[in-house]
């Protein structure tokens, strides 16, 4: 038997042929049939040289070396049948908005109808190697994502999907199911599939003429403007109105045809459905093709973030959609609109569980709110805290003492000198109005009422300094109290009319994710769009679109070398 020592003092064996018999029961098969092309290139990767195949660089070095380790660094791919299962899965990358070339798709898709013995055995494993690499790199970004959520949003928290991509890689293999495997790893809310399938069709309108429409002036219903030729075609192309103009006197005419298939875009788009061709209608019409796709892919992206399940039943809040719906036994049983942090006070994306509730809560307001909003307006009225039921206590905790707002000299505090505390008591007037929903964070944001109702009824709702604020929140305390002993909604009604403070603890906590989706297919299957109100998108997508590097949760950080030694 003869033994070399690897640059990592491993010492690995090659059997005499005399001695096969003898050890051939009590050695790893895999030892026997090591492909020293394939340790040479492992070995250099695990001493930190760089590695690459044919102008390709290696990326998931960590799974590469685990995987070829643990099957004694032997060759993987020789079924065309596998590799042809990649190269279209690779191929197919785009549907869920991953960038193909990320997994090698110039070689790998100048190979389809090469047999391996075509090439040398040095290429044939550098070949395996690659094909491994773009498995492992592909795979790991549809179960995770290709960002690191924290990277664009700084606050992003959740409970993310966990696997060891060397072992999927191999099961994959034994179970000669390369397209199946991967396609497990997607996320699996039909949510993400809708959404994927509305990608591919909104692929066929790329290449269409969309010159930028002029936004002023305003088109209203029954005008003549030389935009509505071109609207009614963009309107087509998107099937917010039928293909022909066989029943259109003149396409220059705003007549109530086009007026409804316009209230239908704008509907889609988070707008005033008022059939009134203004700016922002025009700003969403303008929208080209590539732009709306983009939006589909940091959706998509932001899916793959995700645990691997919402659960059975959860509370999810959509941001960007100023949207909250609630799931039992992944069935929707209730949808409202909520009110959000305007944009430089941000709602935080995150996931929790929604412990308790507090009916006719106290407000203890925050210092930043403290401070840059209310104080200026108690500067300026003196009957301000009393007239909204604020009371001022100097201190905190069981210590804290209460003051008469009269004895403060309010014009001498600021940022640096406010030792107060503002408490708002419950009543009609309260920012929480007469029931809040807790998950206890670190962002100190959760979901409650509010005396301002009027709000729900703009278009875009982003008023609050972060919390949510629900519409008709009783009907979700009631659909959340279900399975409380006691509770329904009469006992609900008489606490909050009672007035006084009264916390419920929830028998089994409920899933909350708070999510920032400008892109979704609705219950009716029509592809909805939103504004990119705390403009996330941008950064995502940038991100999205950068060549794929190493990602350091199943590899090591990535180094690129010289491809000389062989070509195809």
């Amino acid at each position: 038997m003869r033994w070399r020592t690897s640059m990592h003092g491993i010492r690995r064996c090659y059997l005499a042929p005399t001695l096969f018999a003898l050890f051939a029961t009590l050695w790893q098969p895999s030892c026997l049939a090591a492909d020293e092309a394939i340790v040479s290139r492992i070995e250099a990767m695990e001493a930190g040289f760089p590695v690459q195949v044919l102008g390709n660089r290696l990326m998931a070095h960590q799974a590469l070396s685990a995987f070829y380790g643990a099957n004694g660094y032997q060759r993987v791919w020789q079924s065309a049948e596998l590799r042809r299962q990649l190269i279209d899965s690779v191929e197919q990358a785009s549907d869920d908005g991953l960038n193909p070339a990320d997994y090698h798709a110039d070689i790998l898709s100048g190979l389809t109808l090469r047999p391996m013995s075509d090439f040398s055995e040095d290429l044939r494993a550098d070949l395996d190697l690659l094909f491994s690499d773009a498995f492992l790199m592909l795979s790991s970004h549809m179960l995770v994502g290709k960002v690191n959520p924290q990277t664009v949003h700084a606050e992003w928290t959740a409970n993310r999907r966990q696997r060891q991509m060397e072992s999927v890689l191999r099961d994959a293999l034994e179970r000669s199911d390369i397209t199946g495997t991967l396609d497990s790893l997607r996320p699996s809310d039909p949510a993400y599939r809708k959404l994927m399938t509305a990608r591919q069709e909104l692929t066929r309108l790329l290449g269409q003429p969309w010159l930028p429409l002029a936004s002023r002036p305003t088109i209203r219903p029954g005008d003549s403007d030389e935009r509505l030729s071109e609207i009614r075609r963009r309107l087509s192309l998107l099937g917010e109105l039928a293909q022909g103009t066989e029943t259109v006197t003149d396409p220059l005419d705003y007549d109530a045809e086009l007026e409804a298939a316009v209230m239908g875009f704008q509907a889609r788009h988070g707008l005033e459905s008022d059939g009134l061709i203004g700016r922002d209608t025009v700003t969403a019409l303008n929208l080209m093709p590539v732009e709306r796709l983009r939006q589909i892919d940091a959706t998509l992206e932001r899916w793959r973030w995700l645990p691997e399940t919402l659960g059975d039943t959860y509370v999810l809040v959509n941001i960007a959609g100023f949207e909250m719906k609630m799931v039992e036994n992944r069935e929707e049983v209730l949808r409202k609109r909520v009110i959000v942090g305007q944009p430089f006070r941000q709602t935080p994306v995150f996931s929790d569980r929604i412990r308790y509730l507090v009916f006719n809560p106290t407000w203890t307001v925050p210092r930043t709110v403290m401070i840059q909003d209310q104080l200026p307006q108690i500067v300026r009225d003196p009957d301000y805290l009393s007239r909204l039921n604020i009371s001022v206590y100097r201190g905190w905790g069981a210590d804290r003492q209460k003051l008469d707002p009269l004895d403060v000299d309010w014009s001498s505090l600021n940022r640096n000198n406010f030792p107060y505390q503002l408490v708002q008591e419950p009543g009609p007037q309260n920012a929480l109005g007469q029931v809040k929903f807790m998950f206890p964070n670190q962002y100190d944001v959760y979901l409650h009422d509010t005396p301002g109702r009027g709000l729900f009824s703009r278009a875009e709702r982003s008023f609050s300094s972060g919390c949510i604020r629900v519409e008709q929140p009783f009907d979700l305390a009631e659909r959340l109290l279900a399975s409380a002993p006691g509770w329904s909604r009469e006992k609900i009604d008489r606490v909050v009319s009672g007035a006084e403070p009264e916390t419920v603890v929830l028998p089994k906590p409920v899933p909350v994710h708070i999510q920032y989706w400008t892109s979704w297919v609705d219950n009716e299957g029509q592809l909805q769009f939103r504004n990119d109100l705390y403009n996330r998108d941008a950064r995502l997508i940038d991100q999205l679109r950068k060549t794929a590097e190493g990602d350091t949760r199943y590899t090591t950080p990535v180094s690129v070398a010289n491809p000389e030694r062989a070509k195809l």
